[in-house]
Parts: structure tokens; C-alpha cells; sequence
């Protein structure tokens, strides 16, 4: 049962009350193109879904034929299904912020300056083939298919609601426990202080175990550091794919073109220093190229 298709309903009703209500609050949550541009990523993300699904699964019902153990499909092993489904999640996606061809289809959910639950839905198009690069494992060590795709489903229905500005603090043990919207906001800050932080989706906790965790104080400025002032869905979508197989024709050695994509985004050849440069820093230094502009949040 693909539990997100369920949900659609849900989210539609949920954006529409979250738009009257910043309306009447006199906020600006809204842009009528900002929106369409994040309906037409998620159009993309569908079509593509709809066309690899059927291998994906297929090859984690492969993969699973030769697991190494045997983790079940109670309601238990669904809930340690679920925890180790946001542990793996929550690598994937700080690799998508310091890696860059993972940056390239990361990059369109990060590209709206506004944030509110339609903000949630602009998901890449070429984000469904990255995943499978993490999750792939999952099925050799015993967890069924079909029960991380159910788990996945609640983990990605949970992750849309943190996109809003409208519901603030939660208490304290929720805060420090769980993934909040308080949190989501400044993950999505291109504010130094929130650059590369909370990358948790359900549990904050691996944040706060693996360094990465900053709690939303000063006011956040959504987007990118160079925001990409489009909403054509083309560019938003394959900008950043442009840029790198341009960089990667014009790259002299094997070694050059491997670090161009695994390398964070915004290293550029004669700027890396130990093969790691932080975005602030490129997005600072004077050396830095007019390809600044892959520099993210």
C-alpha cells in the first residue's frame, strides 16, 4: 500500500488551511509562482517514480534473497525497520549536502525562499535514483521490502510537516527528541550558523549524537547563498547536473573528475584544501568563480 498516495488529500487540505491562515495573519508564506514551481518539481519526482519503481523494488526483493538475517515484520520490527530507515536517511541526506552529485538533485528542495508545506513537496526529479545508493544494503540485512517501503512511506509523511513556519516551539522533550518544524526551519536556513545542521528527518537525535544538531534562534533566511532566481522547472531541476557534467568535460584526469563529483559542492581545482572546502568559505573567498552559485545553503 503506498501509504504517501493516501496522504495527498491530507497534504492539499493542510496547505490550503496553512495559506488562508498566514493570509489572514498578514504573512507572506505564499508566492504564486514559488508554488507552481515546487508543483512542477513534484510532477517530475512522481513521473520518474512511477517509471524506476517497479526496479527498485524489484532489486531489494533480490537483494533480500540473500539476507544475512532474519529481522521479521511484527509491529516491532516495523518500528526498528522505521528507526534504522532514519538512521540510513539521515546520512543520505547530510552526503547530499557534502557530496556533490547528491547535491545536484538535493539541491531543487532547497531552492524556494519561502518555507510552507508546498515548499515540503518540491522534491527533485532525479532524487528517487540517489536514495537507492543508501538503502540498498537495508534488504541483505533482513528488512523486508515491502516493510521498508510502509516505513519509508510514514518516515516521508512525517518529514512533511516540519516545512512550516507556522507551528513554532514544541515542548521541551519533543524539541530535544523528535524532528520539529523549529528544527526544519534552520535546516533550511542560509544563515552561516544554520548550514549544514539538522539533517534528521523523524529523530533529532542523530544530530545531536553526530555533531550536526543547531537550534533555530536568529531569524532564518530561507534558500540558497546564491539563489537561483528561476522558476522555469527546467533549470530548477538540472542546473546543478549542467554545471557538473560541464565542469566534469572540461577536467584533465580521472582523479580531477572524482573529486568534482564526490568532493563538496563548490570545490573547485587549486581551491581544495586536504579535498574539502566548507561552503562558507567558497562562498567567501575571493578566488572563488563566477560557479559560486553551486554553493548551497
Amino acid at each position: 500500500m503506498n501509504l504517501t498516495t493516501y496522504a495527498l488529500p491530507i497534504f492539499a487540505l493542510l496547505i490550503l488551511t496553512e495559506a488562508i491562515y498566514s493570509a489572514w495573519r498578514g504573512q507572506q508564506v505564499y508566492a504564486g509562482k514559488d508554488f507552481v514551481a515546487s508543483m512542477s518539481q513534484l510532477s517530475m519526482n512522481v513521473v520518474v517514480k512511477l517509471a524506476t519503481q517497479g526496479a527498485v523494488v524489484g532489486l531489494y526483493f533480490f537483494l533480500y534473497q540473500f539476507r544475512l538475517f532474519e529481522v521479521g515484520n511484527g509491529p516491532l520490527q516495523w518500528v526498528f525497520t522505521l528507526v534504522v530507515l532514519d538512521f540510513c536517511f539521515y546520512w543520505y541526506h547530510r552526503c547530499s549536502h557534502r557530496v556533490r552529485f547528491l547535491w545536484c538533485a538535493h539541491v531543487v528542495h532547497h531552492s524556494s525562499e519561502k518555507m510552507n508545506y508546498g515548499t515540503a513537496l518540491r522534491q527533485s526529479p532525479t532524487g528517487p535514483l540517489t536514495i537507492v545508493l543508501f538503502y540498498w544494503p537495508l534488504p541483505l540485512l533482513g528488512f523486508h521490502p515491502l516493510v521498508i517501503a510502509s516505513a519509508g512511506a510514514v518516515a516521508t509523511i512525517y518529514g512533511f510537516w516540519t516545512h512550516t513556519e507556522t507551528v513554532r516551539k514544541l515542548p521541551a522533550p519533543l524539541e530535544w527528541f523528535f524532528t520539529t518544524p523549529s528544527h526544519h526551519r534552520a535546516h533550511h536556513g542560509s544563515n552561516p550558523e544554520y548550514i549544514d545542521k539538522n539533517y534528521a528527518n523523524l529523530l533529532i537525535i542523530w544530530d545531536r549524537m553526530f555533531g550536526t544538531f543547531e537550534p533555530e534562534v536568529a531569524p532564518v533566511r530561507y534558500g540558497l547563498i546564491n539563489n537561483i532566481d528561476t522558476y522555469n522547472p527546467i533549470r530548477i531541476a538540472f542546473t546543478e547536473w549542467q554545471h557538473l557534467l560541464r565542469d566534469t568535460a572540461s577536467a584533465r584526469s580521472l582523479a580531477k573528475i572524482k573529486q568534482l563529483w564526490t568532493n563538496p559542492p563548490g570545490w573547485k581545482p587549486g581551491l581544495d584544501n586536504h579535498h574539502s572546502v566548507s561552503v562558507t568559505a567558497a562562498a567567501e573567498s575571493d578566488q572563488t568563480s563566477a560557479d559560486v552559485e553551486l554553493v548551497r545553503h
